[in-house]
């Protein structure tokens, strides 16, 4: 996970687990640390999916800012969404699996178009539609085997904790 993953995952004083308006800052800083101990525990495919989950979850809830007319909730949620977006794409291998990188990379790209024109043009239709090209997403990565933890090397014996 990127060093910056608390200014991309990490929710604002507006957003909660249960998605609702909050002026609670205990149950914003529960939230935080819940967030970085998944983080933290998480492998790589793990963490993955988390950026997803947290991407459409923003997505989810640029779209109930917009229905409200909270502008200001709505842009910082299309923001962090854009910001996973990004974080995603520039993590991408492009020399391992170049015609699925490459695919990937338009893709993402389209799903940042969708999000710009969303929070300028203030219409759902294309949050909706990034919110759904997320979920698809999510749901392959759901299927995705996290990789077998390497083996030690020939001759490894772990030290005994016994008195």
């Amino acid at each position: 996970m990127p060093c910056g993953w608390r200014k991309i995952c990490a929710p604002d004083n507006s957003w909660t687990a249960d998605k609702s308006l909050v002026h609670d800052k205990a149950s914003v800083k529960k939230h935080e640390a819940y967030l970085e101990g998944e983080i933290l525990q998480a492998d790589p495919v793990q963490l993955v999916r988390i950026m997803f989950r947290i991407a459409k979850e923003s997505v989810a809830a640029a779209r109930r800012h917009l229905k409200a007319g909270a502008i200001s909730l709505r842009a910082a949620e299309i923001s962090r969404a854009s910001s996973i977006i990004n974080e995603l794409a520039l993590s991408l291998n492009h020399e391992h699996g170049a015609d699925l990188s490459r695919n990937l990379v338009e893709l993402y790209s389209y799903i940042q178009h969708l999000l710009h024109e969303a929070n300028f043009r203030q219409i759902d239709a294309p949050l909706a539609e990034a919110e759904s090209l997320l979920q698809v997403l999510l749901e392959g990565w759901e299927g995705v085997a996290p990789a077998a933890p390497p083996a030690p090397p020939s001759g490894y014996a772990p030290l005994s904790c016994a008195w």
